[in-house]
């Protein structure tokens, strides 16, 4: 008699296509899935699951999540894999930790962008993109995929300075990219935020895109906020690229400002417009209303030109300091006072004098310390070697679903694991759409949020045997009740797991069982 090792049954096959759900039974040997009818014949089992009530869907796929490092020091990562994530991608914003062949660089990097991808203490200790892959195969409790950024293509390169490329240093970086690939990454993420990869021009970001495209990869960017009008500018620049670099285009953590001057249809209308002319443009977001990202994004670019040590002698410097002040005053009188940065809630914080901050806003430090901005930050960065994270208002809760429904988008969670007191979405995304913005609000249906979560990513990333539930694919599945499913995971209480999630298989493997993590690692570097 026919024989598989898990058989999950009773269930609704919800199977990432957009299909209909569908009653039947999934067979798993090893880590591939069979899909049987409901009046199949159902082979002897290892371990049978009964999913009456339940549906059952392929594992979901994070596009976006700051988990390159922590993942190392904590590889159960509950957060993710109690959601449903079975696969996500790292090295996002231009921000990946290999190519990185001088431990000096690594070690800067790291300790530059501490305050948004952490600083654990795990050993930095590989030197190539292979053996940085090496640390994550079956070492982990999720799949995990990896970008290459352009910032450690930079510093390889050219260095840690605002300098240009001329055709040699591109030449250079596509090849460090070819080899990349080769090596089992995806494809090229920009951080146009984030120095020295913020320095990139259109010109060399569409370089990179086509040598991405040339061996099946694609762009993945975190957008040049501060260009042009500051609202549809940096998005164009994000298509041209695509356009010029004749390759996939994909804007991350993509959403309305209510700040921006117009509406988030002016926005999403680029994307539509962009495939009405033949471009392939994509684009993931996150459902929650609350950004996070590295304190030291609010310095401006010339202070953290050179790296680390010019970055930290420039924050201790009292001229510095005073143009930095000139420059706030210029962005508007809000700034001046502490009730301009209550927004702004601080954490990571590591040094005993700081700890008092953590999950608080930079307004109480500047008011219990008598300080400005500027003072405030410039002590805290130093005082923690650049590690402080923050969490500050994001989309606009009022323009957030067209942005969840669009049938072009799909979900990043562009999770943070640092602080304590991380931004919700973290902890909540996937559920959030199940529950909030499919069952609670109806925005949307079940199969069409789950096609966004599984298969229109696999798509994007060129995984061809994940994202689906059908024969011969990978074993990556979630069994949720669509009913109780939701979200947990709030602004002041960000660290709780949600509900409804009963069961994570991750390469036929089960990772959540009833609720609870199991322990057991068997993630597997993806690789197209």
């Amino acid at each position: 008699m026919d024989q598989c090792d898990v058989l999950i049954s009773g269930g609704t096959i919800v199977d990432g296509t957009g299909a209909p759900g569908r009653p039947g039974s999934v067979a798993i040997t090893g880590d591939s899935l069979r899909v049987l009818a409901a009046d199949a014949t159902q082979p002897l089992a290892g371990r049978v699951i009964d999913a009456t009530g339940k549906v059952v869907s392929p594992g979901f796929i994070d596009l976006h999540s700051h988990a390159g490092l922590m993942v190392l020091a904590d590889p159960r990562h509950e957060p993710k894999v109690r959601q449903g994530v079975t696969t996500e991608i790292i090295g996002v914003d231009g921000l990946s930790y290999a190519p990185l062949p001088s431990q000096a660089d690594l070690d800067d990097l790291v300790e530059m962008n501490a305050g948004l991808d952490g600083s654990p203490d795990v050993a930095y200790d590989w030197d190539s993109v292979s053996a940085y892959l090496d640390r994550f195969d079956g070492k982990v409790a999720v799949n995990i995929g990896l970008l290459i950024g352009n910032t450690a293509l930079r510093i390889c390169r050219l260095g840690w300075d605002d300098v240009p490329a001329d055709q040699s240093a591109v030449a250079d970086m596509r090849a460090m990219l070819r080899e990349s690939m080769e090596a089992g990454a995806l494809g090229v993420s920009s951080g146009l935020d984030y120095p020295p990869g913020a320095y990139a021009t259109t010109d060399e970001l569409a370089a990179l895109t086509n040598e991405a495209a040339k061996h099946g990869g694609f762009y993945h960017t975190h957008v040049r906020y501060p260009l042009g009008d500051r609202f549809l500018d940096p998005f164009k620049e994000a298509i041209e690229i695509g356009r010029r670099g004749g390759g996939p285009a994909h804007i991350t953590h993509f959403y309305h400002r209510e700040t921006h001057p117009g509406g988030p249809e002016q926005l999403l209308g680029l994307v539509d417009d962009a495939r009405a002319e033949g471009l392939d443009v994509t684009f993931d977001c996150y459902p929650y209303e609350w950004a996070s990202t590295r304190l030291l994004i609010q310095m401006p670019l010339w202070i953290q030109d050179g790296g680390v040590k010019p970055l930290k002698e420039r924050l201790a410097d009292s001229t510095a300091r005073e143009r930095l002040r000139d420059e706030l005053r210029q962005r508007g009188a809000a700034y001046a006072s502490p009730a301009g940065w209550a927004d702004v809630r601080l954490g990571y914080l590591g040094q005993l004098e700081n700890l008092r901050w953590e999950g608080r806003s930079l307004a109480d430090v500047m008011s219990e310390r008598g300080v400005d901005a500027v003072d405030a930050m410039c002590d805290l960065l130093l005082s923690e070697n650049l590690r402080v994270n923050q969490v500050t208002s994001g989309p606009w809760a009022k323009t957030l679903a067209p942005f969840v429904v669009h049938p072009v988008g799909m979900f990043g969670t562009d999770s943070t694991f640092i602080g304590d007191k991380p931004s919700p979405r973290t902890y909540g995304s996937f559920p959030r759409v199940l529950g909030e913005f499919v069952r609670d609000r109806a925005l949307m249906g079940l199969q069409e949020a789950v096609r966004k979560m599984t298969t229109a990513p696999a798509a994007r990333l060129g995984l061809t045997d994940r994202g689906r539930l059908a024969d011969g694919y990978k074993a990556d599945v979630v069994i949720f009740d669509p009913a109780n499913v939701r979200s947990n995971a709030t602004y002041d209480e960000p660290r709780r797991y949600p509900t409804g999630i009963d069961y994570v298989l991750v390469n036929g493997q089960l990772v959540v069982d009833a609720g609870q993590h199991t322990g057991v690692l068997p993630g597997k570097v993806v690789r197209r």
